[in-house]
């Protein structure tokens, strides 16, 4: 758990009352002044009310410039980010025809096969001259293509489980299935972190939901020891089935869960155990596997394993492991397998392909070097952040580092400092995150070298600087090339 240093605490939370007291006094003219042009509704009320809306408008729009920078190319090591600009005071950014070549320290690009491969790019393009960019239906109505279940076998493989379901987006995986598995008279226990298509899932499955401390299995147990015991809510009767949903990387802390004790607390008490490996599959794990092969898990003792193709692998989709019995039940109820369209040919062949790199099957050992090299990157950079006095999170071998900034003034200035000295950082702030706890997110990439990770440091070490947020002492500043020649 964060703890929040109490002066910093007070100076975010008066910096918040007064963006909060300024953007009231500013509703209030703006009623007094849109009331004699407002126009006659005819019995409808606003689609947009001013209290639900109050957020984006008075907080949100005067640094909306920081969130969704348009790109004009593929996510690698370095990017082009296209330049805007605003003549409203940011409520609407025009973009330009200029683009800024920038570091790319925030795309989920992990391994790097976002950008063209020697093995996986041909092969992608071969699939859609055999095929096309869409099936243009559903997996059970003429979109499930020979590719499609070659994926399936991979991943089954590939994770350690007898069978796999692939469904075409990331997001959806989590929000479809958990309701598929789990309904009235089910009990989903969930830490309170876990990502929103984790809680929308849970919410739409009609089954009681419950939160533990994250990451803390002594919670857990306690959590669980009373629910069953009080039994389901006015009948006490006994629960249906109970599945804990944990994640394997924590995709806004970097940290990775203590899997092995809470499979043996869920063990304990008979309770099913789903895993969100989308931060975690590829990107961790001597040969890409997941923390179940980092911490020392079998497989086999986690009983649906999830994760997604947009972060490690370079495309788009998710896919659901577990026994040949739960793939079969989900094929026949899950509404994103039954009435989406399926997994784009091109996405699928890019998906297989980068697998068969990772696993060696390609004839070389890239796939080996980069999943070295990723783990490499990320403790050096996470090292070196925190020897300059920032206040990082996540544990060693995550390419997800936050960098805590706190303070709603700090997230623009540290945002766009650094795009202005040509590094393209995501910075991260409420409803994503609890409003006292703003933060720069740090993802690392296997196509960055030392080079690139030197500059960005240093970028980030002065724009810490200016906006100051080195939280804590800083290490005794050494020359960089001596620190290269020791480090190598």
């Amino acid at each position: 758990m964060i703890t929040i240093p109490y002066l910093t605490a007070l100076t975010t939370l008066f910096s918040y009352g007064l963006l909060f007291a300024f953007g009231q006094i500013r509703d209030l003219f703006r009623k007094f002044l849109d009331w004699s042009t407002s126009k006659n509704l005819q019995g409808y009320a606003p689609i947009c009310l001013g209290l639900e809306d109050f957020y984006t408008r008075r907080l949100y729009l005067r640094i909306q410039d920081c969130f969704g920078r348009p790109i004009a190319g593929p996510p690698d090591a370095w990017i082009d980010v296209v330049e805007r600009y605003s003549n409203d005071n940011n409520k609407t950014l025009l973009r330009t025809t200029k683009t800024s070549k920038c570091l790319n320290l925030g795309s989920y690009n992990y391994l790097g096969f976002a950008a063209a491969d020697e093995y996986c790019t041909p092969r992608v393009i071969e699939s859609l001259n055999r095929f096309s960019p869409s099936t243009c239906g559903t997996r059970v109505d003429g979109g499930t293509t020979v590719l499609h279940t070659e994926l399936e076998d991979l991943v089954a493989k590939f994770v350690g489980k007898p069978a796999a379901v692939v469904l075409g987006m990331g997001y959806v995986t989590n929000s479809s299935i958990i309701p598929a598995l789990v309904g009235k008279g089910s009990l989903i226990i969930s830490d309170s972190l876990n990502h929103n298509s984790i809680v929308n899932g849970a919410r739409g499955s009609g089954a009681t939901v419950r939160v533990f401390q994250h990451n803390t299995p002594s919670h857990l147990e306690e959590v669980l020891r009373e629910l069953i015991a009080d039994g389901q809510p006015r009948t006490h009767r006994p629960w249906k089935k109970i599945i804990v949903v944990i994640e394997g990387i924590y995709s806004m802390e970097g940290e990775l869960c203590k899997l092995p004790e809470i499979i043996a607390v869920c063990k304990k008490y008979k309770a099913y155990t789903y895993l969100d490996e989308a931060h975690s599959i590829g990107a961790v794990g001597k040969t890409g596997r997941g923390v179940c092969e980092l911490l020392g898990v079998d497989p086999a003792d986690v009983d649906i394993l999830m994760g997604t193709f947009t972060k490690s692998f370079g495309s788009c989709g998710g896919y659901i492991a577990g026994s040949k019995e739960l793939i079969q039940y989900l094929k026949y109820t899950c509404p994103a397998h039954l009435y989406a369209t399926s997994m784009s040919p091109p996405a699928v062949q890019q998906v297989i392909s980068a697998i068969k790199v990772i696993l060696g099957e390609d004839g070389s050992n890239r796939g080996a070097q980069k999943l070295a090299r990723i783990r490499e990157n990320s403790n050096f950079f996470r090292s070196e952040l925190q020897k300059m006095g920032f206040e990082v999170l996540g544990d060693n071998d995550s390419p997800v580092m936050p960098i805590m900034l706190y303070n709603p003034a700090k997230i623009p200035a540290f945002s766009r400092e650094c795009l202005r000295q040509n590094v393209a950082v995501v910075t991260v702030a409420f409803p994503a995150t609890p409003l006292l706890l703003a933060r720069a997110r740090i993802c690392i990439s296997a196509s960055h070298t030392r080079e690139d990770l030197i500059k960005g440091l240093e970028v980030i070490s002065r724009v810490g600087d200016l906006v100051g947020i080195k939280y804590f002492p800083a290490e005794p500043q050494k020359h960089h090339d001596g620190r290269r020649e020791k480090l190598q």
